[in-house]
């Protein structure tokens, strides 16, 4: 009995492969029917008990522009309250990953290090949703706890990799659950359904310089420990 198929390992790598974050969006909205094929494999996720804790809030148009808006405003105005705290800090090797990211992403628009009046421009267009005709929200029953959580995350990353399979370019943003009250009122969520992140995603701009910058994976050796 053949236990492996290659093929399916490769067509996994190229998937892998080609997401990125993408920080430039054409205006060109994704079709509802594209939209919902990506929806519809995003649901195969496994989560604890199959509880399927996500529900996923799509705005699009004017919805998405008064999210916009509002993000915008909170961001000018509010300090963040998420519903999940922030890390409470980045040290060691972590902290050397999360600068060079940082670092990789200004060089590639411009920004010079230290210029800290352009890094909060750049910062704020996450609010902006980097241009996206479409956000995604994406939230969690408080009762579920961090475990909820966790089962979101899996359904956030075969989001982005059910959408790069079909064209369609992503960003997953912790950013967006920096209002959670705000998000709530916006899209008229429940107190129950706590915020963990959201998805801007649309179709790339290939000429926006953010495009082309991409993170490095730790090698396995760093992250891997082996017990036999």
């Amino acid at each position: 009995m053949e236990f492996t198929d290659d093929r399916l390992a490769e067509a996994l790598d190229t998937v892998l492969s080609q997401r990125y974050s993408c920080r430039g969006f054409l205006p060109q909205p994704v079709e509802r029917a594209t939209i919902e094929r990506i929806l519809g494999l995003a649901q195969k996720t496994p989560s604890w008990c199959n509880a399927q804790p996500w529900h996923i809030a799509i705005s699009s148009g004017m919805a998405a522009d008064a999210f916009r808006r509002a993000m915008l405003k909170a961001s000018d105005t509010l300090p963040p309250q998420p519903d999940f705290p922030w890390p409470v800090e980045y040290a060691g090797v972590y902290q050397a990953r999360r600068r060079a990211c940082g670092f990789g992403l200004y060089d590639s628009v411009g920004v010079q290090r230290g210029d800290r009046a352009a890094s909060a421009r750049q910062a704020r267009e996450n609010f902006r949703l980097f241009g996206a005709p479409h956000v995604a929200i994406v939230t969690t029953e408080a009762a579920l706890g961090v475990y909820g959580a966790v089962d979101c995350g899996a359904y956030v990353n075969n989001f982005m990799l059910a959408a790069r399979s079909l064209g369609v370019a992503t960003i997953a943003q912790a950013a967006l659950a920096s209002w959670p009250g705000v998000v709530r009122e916006c899209l008229g969520l429940p107190a129950n359904r706590l915020v963990v992140c959201g998805i801007s995603f649309g179709f790339e701009d290939p000429a926006h310089p953010a495009n082309g910058f991409r993170t490095e994976r730790a090698p396995l050796g760093e992250v891997v420990s082996w017990h036999e």
